[in-house]
């Protein structure tokens, strides 16, 4: 059979239309729609035992898919020792301590794909280190990714306001040496000033993210239910929870900095075990029961 040219015009517009199809579906996913308070996932009252039972749970998955998520995570640690690096250089110093303590920011998106292959195999199905990238053909794709680059553009705010803070304090010359900005910093009323700003500013920021992203990932790759959705159903479960959460948020800030003594290595196994256990935290947070 002799194959039909289309005609340039008309195949144009067909391709148009296809994008414009497309870009709309994608519009619909990051946006959700108007958020109907009633429609949106009840969130359950936790308790402290909950988070023992994720952590517990989370373990599970690790061991049960050690290989698999130790590959995985081999990029955590070079990521941090790149950081390390960068922050080591004298112009970037004052900045070391934000770039790390920063990482937790975007942790919950590089987190995803254990998110994903714990969904698995709590539905019995195989799970292999492959399986992570699965995330990328979710129906929810286009909302998870927006909310990450919500959380990039977290860190990268933080990282601005941290410089500022550096600046108005101990800057704006950058330090000679190593130790001679850790003397300026624990010795002079100014590196005082700039450890008490910058902690109270960088908490804020950390509450801001845990509060929004604590379970926005999973209900988005469980629900695909819109990211505005998925970030309210994630305030809301904060607000009835708050001492639970700020646990919760205090378990994984140290778990990560532990995890990074000595040269990050411990984020190989640290980072899938939080991520396994946000899982089944999720799980647990929402009420299931009742729809």
């Amino acid at each position: 059979m002799a194959s039909t040219i289309p005609n340039p015009g008309s195949w144009s517009v067909d391709q148009i239309g296809a994008a414009g199809k497309h870009i709309g579906q994608m519009t619909r996913e990051i946006g959700g729609g108007d958020i109907d308070a009633d429609a949106l996932p009840r969130v359950r009252k936790l308790e402290m035992e909950d988070l023992r039972i994720a952590l517990r749970k989370g373990m599970e998955d690790f061991t049960a898919c050690r290989s698999d998520v130790m590959f995985l995570c081999l990029l955590y640690p070079i990521i941090g020792i790149f950081l390390a690096w960068v922050g080591m250089q004298r112009e970037l110093l004052p900045l070391l301590f934000p770039v790390m303590s920063g990482f937790a920011l975007v942790g919950p998106v590089a987190a995803v794909g254990l998110y994903e292959m714990s969904r698995r195999r709590e539905m019995g199905e195989p799970v292999g280190y492959l399986d992570a990238f699965r995330v990328a053909s979710s129906p929810a794709f286009s909302a998870i990714l927006a909310l990450g680059i919500m959380l990039f553009a977290t860190f990268t705010v933080w990282m601005i306001l941290a410089d500022m803070i550096y600046r108005a304090t101990l800057g704006p010359e950058a330090p000679a040496s190593m130790g001679a900005f850790l003397v300026d910093l624990f010795t002079t009323g100014a590196g005082w000033m700039m450890i008490i700003i910058g902690m109270g500013v960088g908490a804020l920021f950390a509450f801001a993210v845990l509060a929004t992203s604590v379970i926005s990932f999973p209900l988005l790759l469980d629900r695909h239910c819109g990211m505005p959705a998925a970030v309210v159903t994630s305030v809301k479960l904060t607000r009835r929870n708050p001492v639970v959460i700020l646990t919760w948020g205090i378990i994984v800030a140290g778990s990560l900095a532990i995890g990074s003594i000595p040269a990050f290595l411990g984020l190989i196994v640290v980072m899938p075990v939080l991520g396994h256990a946000t899982w089944h935290l999720y799980r647990r947070a929402i009420d299931f029961e009742t729809e």
